[in-house]
């Protein structure tokens, strides 16, 4: 039997394009992470760039001018905001870790009461099945407790290193007045680097995912800064209503990182907690949190159809698939990286997936 050494060739050229897209992706979000400070000031400058074009359209101001009084706006709320979040994540972190034990021992208190509240009696269940089932209630919680105690001293451990976060938030608020004033001189040089068959090649396609992707993640980002302001202000106004809402802004903070999480969503989080402290005989917050989650979903349902353009057109399977293999290279990050970067080969490879992927590449053409 001859082989088809032309077949093959390009088989093995399709494979490699495929696995240095990849690769290529990877690394690209390894350099934006390490690079995170001029990430954060690209992002911002997307968000107020229709600002920026409002104020140069209608009042005549040029690019330097607009720029530079949208960036002391900006830069009043980011510093105030900065400053209220850091003292107060201080302050409800430092509450939260001394008061860990306590709160998991009450809910360990409560699953036991649950478990010996039933009349196993009645399903011939042994006794040493409920005593296993008991331990493994409590392991677990345990290990829950470990891995807040870790989560909340990281917490902490970034929250103080104070000239950390100086460098980074300088850097980032002076790339973002660069990138504002001088974003024509910062694409003509880019232009002018880059050699012209890349430019002519790679010009569109890089337009188009940029065009893609930035409105899916500006929509998302929308979306899930919604959810968490009204969630914020829905847990103060509990607190000031004197409700047992002892860490609004860690609350909400946490509620906000899993509604960001493709698949789940915030009542993943606000339900059981309407359960436990329901059960723990706080029926006015439980019912008050459900509440809350309604209002939550009606404002997500109200705005996503007004923010979100399409569907990005990817089954729940897989984004789960890439959030789990994002968790596993990456860690906890690799959860948001792992559909993104799923976004993005769907855009680069559309054809070769409508087609079908292993036809695509082994087909004979």
């Amino acid at each position: 039997m001859i082989m088809d050494m032309h077949y093959w060739s390009k088989v093995f050229k399709k494979i490699l394009i495929l696995l240095l897209s990849i690769i290529g992706i990877y690394l690209a979000f390894k350099l934006a992470i390490f690079y995170m400070p001029f990430l954060i000031a690209f992002i911002l400058s997307l968000l107020i760039e229709p600002i920026i074009r409002f104020l140069m359209k209608h009042f005549k101001f040029t690019r330097k001018a607009s720029s530079i009084l949208v960036f002391v706006v900006a830069l009043g709320i980011i510093i105030g905001l900065l400053a209220w979040g850091i003292v107060t994540l201080i302050t409800e972190s430092s509450n939260l870790l001394e008061g860990l034990n306590g709160y998991f021992s009450k809910i360990s208190i409560q699953f036991q009461n649950l478990v010996s509240g039933f009349d196993m009696s009645k399903f011939a269940i042994p006794q040493e099945f409920l005593q296993v089932l008991q331990n493994a209630g409590n392991d677990l919680l345990a290990t829950v407790s470990e891995w807040a105690k870790d989560a909340l001293n990281g917490l902490l451990n970034v929250i103080t290193s104070i000239p950390t976060i100086a460098i980074y938030t300088a850097v980032s608020i002076i790339a973002l007045y660069f990138i504002c004033t001088d974003k024509i001189y910062m694409l003509d040089q880019v232009e002018h680097h880059l050699p012209e068959i890349w430019v002519k090649r790679l010009g569109k396609h890089v337009r188009e995912i940029i065009h893609s992707l930035g409105c899916f993640l500006k929509a998302e980002a929308i979306l899930v800064l919604a959810s968490f302001i009204v969630c914020l202000i829905g847990l103060y106004i509990f607190q000031f209503m004197g409700m047992a809402v002892e860490y609004p802004l860690l609350a909400a903070l946490g509620i906000g990182f899993v509604d960001a999480l493709p698949i789940f969503g915030s009542a993943t989080v606000m339900i059981p907690w309407a359960i436990i402290v329901a059960c723990d005989g706080d029926i006015t917050l439980g019912v008050s949190l459900i509440i809350l989650l309604i209002i939550m979903g009606m404002v997500r349902q109200f705005m996503e159809p007004r923010v979100v353009s399409g569907q990005i057109g990817i089954h729940p399977i897989f984004t789960l698939i890439a959030m789990y293999t994002g968790f596993r290279l990456i860690g906890v990050i690799g959860m948001f990286i792992g559909p993104i970067i799923l976004i993005i080969l769907k855009n680069v490879y559309g054809t070769l997936i409508d087609k079908g992927v292993m036809k695509a590449i082994f087909d004979r053409e």
